[in-house]
């Protein structure tokens, strides 16, 4: 008897000691924060950018995620993954996060229902009508996969299905799950920004006109102030965080090479586009014609910073498609589309985070670039031809009727070409050791100051939109032969954040989920085992564990 009260002593003693040890611990975890994400790509956890950007909401973000109701696994997945991202975000930013996922359609059918989706559509949010194949059944759905952001008043659309569209739903989706982050963080950035840098886009030497830069320009002004520069009415770029200097047409004088020299060198932020080779698709005639060189001067300015466009034209067989006359039936002619090499997609992409998991880039007579020693300067190179492509020196003969000629793929074996770089460090004047300007004598000399970034692409066409008969700017990126939209939106505000963004929000979309996908031919053939094993076989463990801990007790209790 005396046995039995003093093992109920201890074991009273064990509970109590494990009940102060737990009370303790939460005591403990209360003062010093801390988690533990135990995942291979920690997938759980957040960058410090982005729980900065939590801590310093002064007031509540309200997040309406339109994604709930009846879908397939994968967007069911998709589901889990928004929702464990927006509960990482309260755990930083607390109640300042609200969110709900709601059903646009629920309850809703013929022309309500398409009031419901009208409305949603008008806000920013697309549709996507999606079918997956499971197994034997095929699925379609229409969702919303993005959602509302909310912030004192302001409503900002995020559309979270991203992603190469050229890659499986499967895959598109984990794509999609990687850039969950960075699209809400970016949102919230975006909506609780009170002041906005500032960009200037010049156009002083035959660059693009304001209708063709139209949409990007758009864009950029959700997030910076954007203006046109003149370089010639300006002693110096001053008063601007970034310049943008798209497709110039005619030579750049040594001053306005000056001014572009010393804003980069002082730190300010630069994106040059440039057409190395003249040529027009519009100028193409029957018996075809010549792409010559420009001769626009810029060497020795894009020499200091570490890279040479290189005066030439890419074919690409991974490529745009135009409308083309290709005969006669009876009396009315035939036009088809087809392949034109000059027009390469761009879908080759670095592993960065300006153009991770981007779709394809479309461009027009794209040309080359290399690099040339820079010391200090860190050369990244972005974006790329595919390996089906080619190098044709300016001049460059372009007529319609190569597409007649059978394509010999041993032709078209020598790429990828890089197309686009990230230049990174403290760049050196291209005017140390020569004399400034006459008319830029008021502008201090500096060889060297401050670190800055530059990114620089050989096709202007990557950022212009073309322009409607009535004078409409089309979306960046439409290709109006195929109707199709690509990524050139997504590309250069990624490349514009990734230049301004000293918070370093964008470096989430380095993120990475692995795609562990489970093999389908297998599952069917082994579909009853496979249930008994994951239905099956966890309870009859737990009846044998059951039974053992049952005679383990009544045994050692049974000898007092």
């Amino acid at each position: 008897m005396e046995k039995k009260i003093d093992r109920r002593k201890g074991d009273l003693r064990r509970y109590f000691f494990i009940v102060l040890m737990l009370i303790q611990f939460n005591f403990i975890s209360t003062i010093f924060f801390f988690r533990l994400d135990l995942t291979e790509e920690k997938r759980y956890s957040i960058t410090e950018p982005t729980r900065q950007l939590l801590r310093n909401l002064d007031d509540v973000v309200t997040v309406e995620v339109y994604l709930e109701g009846e879908m397939p696994s994968g967007f069911k997945r998709f589901q889990q993954s928004i929702r464990e991202t927006l509960e990482e975000f309260r755990i930083y930013a607390g109640d300042n996060i609200q969110y709900q996922f709601t059903d646009p359609g629920e309850g809703l059918s013929g022309q309500n229902l398409n009031n419901a989706y009208l409305a949603l559509a008008e806000k920013g949010l697309t549709p996507t009508n999606l079918t997956i194949n499971e197994g034997d059944q095929r699925t379609d759905k229409i969702i919303f996969p993005g959602a509302l952001v909310n912030y004192k008043g302001r409503d900002l659309a995020v559309l979270f299905l991203k992603g190469n569209f050229s890659a499986p739903p499967e895959v598109r989706i984990n794509q999609s799950i990687e850039g969950l982050e960075f699209e809400i963080a970016k949102a919230i950035k975006k909506l609780s920004t009170t002041e906005k840098k500032k960009i200037a886009v010049t156009y002083s030497n035959g660059e693009l006109p304001e209708s063709r830069l139209a949409s990007i320009t758009s864009a950029l002004k959700e997030s910076y102030d954007v203006e046109r520069l003149n370089l010639y009415e300006k002693v110096h770029i001053k008063g601007y965080d970034a310049v943008i200097v798209a497709g110039p047409d005619s030579a750049l004088t040594e001053a306005a090479k000056y001014k572009l020299d010393q804003f980069v060198v002082k730190g300010g932020r630069a994106l040059f586009l440039m057409d190395m080779v003249s040529i027009n698709i519009d100028s193409i005639g029957e018996q075809g014609t010549y792409a010559f060189a420009k001769n626009l001067k810029s060497d020795e300015l894009f020499y200091a910073m570490g890279v040479r466009f290189n005066p030439d034209l890419i074919q690409d067989l991974y490529c745009s498609a135009i409308p083309l006359f290709v005969g006669y039936e009876g009396d009315k002619p035939v036009t088809k589309m087809v392949p034109w090499k000059f027009y390469p997609l761009i879908n080759n992409h670095a592993n960065h985070p300006i153009t991770r998991n981007l779709d394809a880039i479309y461009s027009r007579f794209i040309g080359s670039i290399d690099t040339v020693k820079a010391p200090g300067i860190t050369k990244t190179p972005l974006l790329f031809s595919s390996r089906n492509s080619r190098i044709l020196p300016a001049p460059v003969r372009v007529n319609f009727s190569e597409i007649k000629i059978p394509v010999d793929p041993k032709m078209y074996d020598k790429g990828p070409f890089a197309v686009a770089y990230l230049l990174e460090g403290k760049f050196q004047s291209s005017f140390t050791g020569r004399l400034s300007p006459e008319a830029t004598k008021e502008l201090e000399f500096l060889s060297e100051d401050k670190a800055s970034k530059v990114i620089v692409v050989s096709d202007a066409d990557v950022i212009a939109n073309d322009v409607s008969r009535q004078g409409q700017a089309k979306p960046l990126g439409y290709d109006r032969f195929t109707n199709a939209t690509f990524a050139n939106r997504d590309f250069l505000l990624n490349a514009m954040d990734y230049l301004l963004d000293d918070t370093g929000v964008i470096l989430s979309r380095n993120r990475q989920v692995t795609f562990r996908p489970l093999d389908k031919v297998k599952v069917k053939d082994h579909q009853t085992l496979l249930q008994i094993i994951n239905v099956g076989l966890p309870v009859l463990l737990l009846l044998i564990y059951g039974g053992l801990r049952y005679r383990m007790r009544k045994k050692k209790y049974e000898l007092l």
